[in-house]
């Protein structure tokens, strides 16, 4: 299982690297700390000096008093509190640009629909804001979004922010029942919807829904609609519209906050029970976010970022961050490859998209449903970034196969959790196939065996070692703090326990083999379910799988499960060579015992894996909360299937 020597599939160019912004921040730590000359250097300095996150602050021009403490109370996780004596806002942050430059392009299925300068999404958030102080929104009120990727999505959440209010959001996929368990928990004063959204070339409505969340949360006072399926949606008592909503206001009065002032309410995926509340902060959700933009993306203001994801998901959070550095972000809402599967390119052409963000699945089925992204001039595009899954070493093949050497590919990986990554890019290294480039400064990431050592070249539990600014302040209903300690802290004492099975290499990179929690262990070894992914979805026959080990005859047996293409069938054959194909690349301890073939592999909402529900599902067990996943009724063929309880 141990990480291959590689050589590197992308080298960044002498001048790239001279460019980078990576480069003159270390130069100026450098200036004061001789002993940082590269990037590991640099790291080492970033984790044990907690002056880094004071450099930092200066570096991206935060707005908003500092004042002279970093941190209190660093070697406490959690506990440790950042910059205590700071005021500053969020919103303020992010519209530091007033003029004319392309602040937010709006796409859909059916192509570019608007393009909004700074100068107008200033105005926007301040009518926004005017909107919401009238209807009496203040610091620590909740206000939150049911809606698709649209600029409103936008104006609301700065508008909120603004005052001081918390933000939160769902994406309109979600059942009643998933925006109840969510929203529900953290009873909302005001909440946006739209009257309804497209996806995959289908028409849906969200006022029902909205409704029915309405009559069970008795704290919302007031519905706004944005019409974006028709013009004159018919409104009931206690909704209005955005026009109607939207005040009259020349500036915004921004709330001058703690940096530990409520941010955000993020939730986890709830597959398992009622979705954790986690609650994210002003300062550190800014300093974090501008951090992995400005120096590990190399993100510039003349740059064009787009990242595909709904409001539900946290790279909607993290994307939208980008206005800090002044970029234009392009927002995208439907299906990446329905109607058409290249549609996301066709906008990365006529946009010059030049930072594209998608998750790892949709690399692979691009690959997989033959999307040929030669076909597109695409001059402008430097790094693409991946998340959500492990992305495969194939998938690093393709792109540089598919889109040129002088495209990075960057994959990252963090969380909801803590609304940041823990390894992720550096525009000034090689990239290796498979490997995320390196650990984001600041973040003491290490690999641990079950002893609690550390360990490099050999696979183990991802933990963080030293406390970072964005880590949730708490979490909703939680008094006192037992879910908060029992999600991270109680396998390593005063030590965030992240959940990935993970390794660290010789050269700082990491590999993620996947969810530890979920990580197989037939006759003893452990073995990473990314491991088995990336060799399956090579076979040309599978479109998807999903693994899990099933408890049998005293051990753990690995039962693999495929979506095949409509015109395959999964004979014996076919079973035959995904098990040479698994042996070959990996070892005899990742080969399947079972392959069986499923119509449908079920997902998160925000498209991620539910290897746990499936593990529920054959142990013939209740899977807790279904209306936390996209397609729930997948599970139904997974469960009482008669080769399960054969040998």
């Amino acid at each position: 299982m141990s990480a291959e020597t590689k050589k590197a599939i992308f080298t960044p160019s002498a001048a790239e690297v001279e460019a980078a912004n990576m480069t003159r921040f270390l130069r100026e730590v450098a200036q004061d700390h001789p002993a940082v000359q590269d990037y590991q250097s640099l790291w080492r300095w970033s984790v044990e000096d907690e002056a880094f996150w004071s450099r930092l602050w200066d570096f991206a021009g935060v707005v908003g008093h500092k004042g002279d403490t970093v941190v209190e109370d660093l070697e406490r996780m959690p506990g440790a509190r950042f910059f205590p004596e700071a005021r500053l806002n969020y919103a303020r942050n992010l519209l530091r640009r007033r003029d004319d430059h392309p602040a937010l392009v709006a796409w859909n299925e059916k192509g570019r629909q608007r393009a909004i300068t700074y100068r107008q999404l200033y105005a926007e958030v301040a009518k926004a804001a005017a909107g919401l102080r009238n209807l009496g929104v203040g610091p620590g009120d909740r206000v939150v979004g049911f809606l698709p990727n649209i600029p409103e999505a936008v104006f609301a959440m700065l508008g909120a922010v603004s005052l001081g209010a918390t933000w939160s959001s769902c994406s309109p996929d979600f059942g009643v029942k998933g925006v109840f368990d969510r929203f529900g928990q953290i009873q909302p004063r005001v909440l946006f919807t739209a009257d309804g959204y497209s996806f995959a070339g289908k028409d849906f409505d969200c006022l029902e829904r909205v409704r029915e969340v309405r009559a069970e949360i008795g704290a919302i006072e007031k519905v706004v609609v944005i019409p974006y399926q028709s013009q004159n949606p018919e409104l009931i008592a206690g909704e209005l519209l955005w026009q109607d909503f939207a005040a009259p206001a020349e500036e915004i009065e921004f709330a001058e906050l703690p940096f530990a002032h409520p941010l955000y309410v993020m939730y986890s995926s709830g597959t398992t029970g009622l979705p954790k509340c986690m609650v994210h902060c002003v300062g550190g959700a800014l300093l974090q976010i501008m951090k992995e933009h400005l120096l590990h993306t190399d993100m510039r203001p003349d740059d064009k970022v787009f990242y595909f994801t709904t409001c539900g998901w946290m790279m909607w959070n993290w994307l939208v961050s980008g206005l800090a550095v002044g970029a234009t972000l392009i927002l995208y809402d439907g299906a990446p490859m329905k109607p058409q599967t290249d549609i996301l390119l066709q906008m990365a052409e006529q946009e010059k998209i030049s930072i594209f963000g998608v998750s790892a699945k949709y690399l692979a089925l691009a690959e997989k449903e033959g999307v040929e992204p030669k076909k597109f001039r695409l001059g402008a595009l430097r790094a693409i970034l991946s998340t959500g899954s492990p992305l495969a070493p194939e998938s690093y093949d393709w792109v540089a196969e598919n889109f040129g050497s002088k495209v990075a590919v960057r994959s990252i990986s963090g969380g909801t959790d803590l609304l940041a990554c823990f390894a992720l890019g550096n525009p000034i290294a090689p990239i290796y196939r498979g490997e995320l480039q390196c650990r984001g400064l600041g973040m003491k990431t290490e690999v641990w065996d079950e002893e609690g050592n550390s360990r490099v070249g050999q696979p183990g539990e991802l933990v963080c070692t030293r406390a970072f600014p964005s880590m949730p302040i708490y979490f909703w209903n939680d008094p006192d703090g037992r879910k908060y300690h029992d999600a991270y802290f109680d396998v390593f004492p005063n030590v965030w326990r992240h959940g990935d099975w993970a390794e660290l290499t010789e050269r700082g990179g990491l590999v993620i083999y996947g969810r530890s929690d979920a990580t197989l262990n037939p006759g003893g070894v452990r073995i990473g379910t990314a491991e088995i992914y990336r060799q399956v979805e090579q076979v040309e026959e599978v479109v998807e799988s999903l693994v899990i080990g099933q408890q049998w005859d005293g051990d753990v047996r690995i039962v693999l499960f495929v979506r095949l293409r409509p015109e395959a069938e999964l004979d014996d054959n076919l079973r035959e060579r995904i098990r040479q194909v698994i042996r070959k690349n990996a070892s005899p301890f990742h080969v399947p015992k079972k392959i069986l073939a499923v119509e449908d592999i079920p997902r998160t909402l925000s498209g991620k894996l539910t290897e746990l529900a499936v593990r529920e599902v054959v142990h013939g067990r209740p899977v807790k909360n279904k209306d936390a996943m996209a397609n729930p009724q997948a599970l139904e063929f997974f469960r009482d299937r008669a080769e399960l309880a054969e040998a």
